[in-house]
């Protein structure tokens, strides 16, 4: 039977909270970990991080204005940089789902930071050498920093993992497109027949919807670099020196090597999440033409030996329990699977963006959870379609070849030289006879080098 675990007291402005011995976090964190048992999520390491790096260049500017002595916030800045390696990750326990705006998140990462750097500087845990609000929070307040850190990790994250993802995955669709671009093909709308195409273009198209939607993420992506540190509160910048925003800023961007930049307008950024609304949205007309594309591609690989299979697909895993030698578009299947999630979230920061009032949007931590989530599962989604699917696809030059020639839409090439209403009923006699297009115009004696070359389909391209 395990000893029960031992525990220090300490106290917050509502009275005394047991806080586990050795843990480097603190009553105000201790009193969310008991309030809010929800899902047992907590806030992903790239937000951690995007914590340590904004109480770090807190620091340096608290300590270059002269508001915070320099051994104190050299020690604050040492247990920062810290924080920013993951060094202290499992003292951050607060749930996703927790008090509104992000309080308890950042007053776990004032308590940690606190708390270590008591001990650096001979103190130890509950001796509030160095205090969570008056020194680590100095200059600061949650609605600032919190709604910071969202923008600063999705900065990030976008940058080093989602942008390089997808723009692998346009260089890999375009150079199955230049692959591809000899093979002729029957076109499809409505998913009946149309009029011939390359099986290179149709993946010039994909390559192309996808650059479209990398300039759009790269527009949103310039507004998270907008950032309101020393808003503080509401914007009014309260308690602030006046060279502390410039230092915190440059700080920020030298650590990320990312260029952040002061907000246009302060309230605007402390009262509206816009800038993650804005990426979100760019996710979301990502995830509908991921579907689109991968959808087709499950289309053109269908079979093998009953379906379309103008393009066979890398296998990857066995497809069936009971089927032997089944082997299905595993890849495919799980990115349509992320793109519905990301489309779910983008709902929930939607719903979460109309719930700010007055001067703060309350709903801080599901959106941080919900965007950062959403940059993560996108981008490893996106690099393994790249490199476990679209490397790999072959075409069945024979397949396509086949179904081109007998396509019922190679008659649109008559409209010219029979008019529109002959060619109709060419194309419903060859559709009910089971012929081909030539059989038909052979039967009907109209079958001359005019409407001979009218049908062949390299002459559609």
């Amino acid at each position: 039977m395990k000893s029960a675990q031992p525990y220090r007291m300490e106290n917050d402005p509502l009275g005394e909270v047991k806080v586990p011995v050795s843990a480097y976090y603190g009553a105000q964190t201790q009193r969310a970990v008991d309030n809010f048992q929800i899902s047992g999520t907590k806030l992903p390491r790239s937000f951690i991080k995007a914590q340590g790096i904004i109480k770090a260049s807190a620091a340096i500017a608290n300590i270059e204005t002269g508001k915070l002595s320099n051994e104190m916030g050299r020690a604050i800045l040492q247990v920062s940089e810290e924080v920013i390696i993951g060094k202290w990750d499992e003292y951050f326990v607060v749930d996703v789902y927790q008090a509104g705006a992000g309080t308890s998140q950042n007053m776990n990462a004032n308590e940690v930071i606190a708390n270590r750097a008591s001990e650096l500087l001979g103190g130890t845990l509950e001796s509030k050498l160095v205090h969570a609000n008056d020194h680590v929070n100095m200059s600061q307040s949650t609605n600032d920093t919190f709604h910071a850190a969202i923008n600063v990790a999705a900065a990030d994250n976008v940058v080093h993992k989602l942008i390089p993802a997808i723009s692998q995955l346009i260089e890999d669709l375009q150079k199955k497109s230049v692959e591809f671009m000899p093979i002729n093909k029957s076109g499809r709308t409505h998913l009946h027949d149309a009029v011939p195409i390359r099986l290179g273009q149709e993946f010039s198209g994909y390559a192309g919807t996808i650059q479209a939607v990398l300039n759009q993420i790269e527009n949103s992506l310039d507004r998270l670099y907008e950032i309101g540190l020393g808003g503080n509160a509401i914007g009014t910048k309260i308690h602030l020196h006046e060279q502390y925003i410039p230092i915190v800023m440059k700080e920020v961007c030298n650590r990320t090597k990312l260029p952040f930049r002061e907000p246009s307008d302060m309230f605007q950024f402390m009262q509206n999440p816009s800038s993650a609304i804005g990426m979100m949205l760019s996710l979301k007309e990502l995830s509908i033409h991921l579907i689109k594309i991968t959808s087709d591609l499950r289309l053109l690989s269908s079979g093998p030996r009953t379906g379309l299979a103008e393009i066979t697909l890398p296998s990857v895993q066995p497809g069936s329990s009971i089927m032997p030698g089944k082997v299905n578009p595993a890849i495919l299947e799980m990115v349509h699977m992320v793109c519905c999630q990301v489309i779910g979230y983008e709902a929930a920061i939607a719903a979460a963006g109309m719930a700010g009032q007055l001067e703060i949007n309350v709903m801080m931590p599901l959106i941080a959870y919900t965007l950062l989530q959403s940059i993560e599962i996108m981008s490893n989604a996106i690099q393994t379609l790249a490199t476990k699917c679209i490397q790999g696809i072959q075409a069945d030059k024979d397949k396509c070849k086949q179904w081109m020639e007998s396509s019922l839409a190679l008659v649109t090439g008559l409209n010219p030289s029979l008019g529109f209403d002959l060619a109709s009923q060419i194309g419903l006699q060859a559709d009910e006879d089971n012929k081909t297009i030539e059989q038909v115009l052979s039967e009907k004696g109209l079958l001359t080098d005019e409407t001979k070359a009218a049908i062949d389909p390299n002459g559609m391209l």
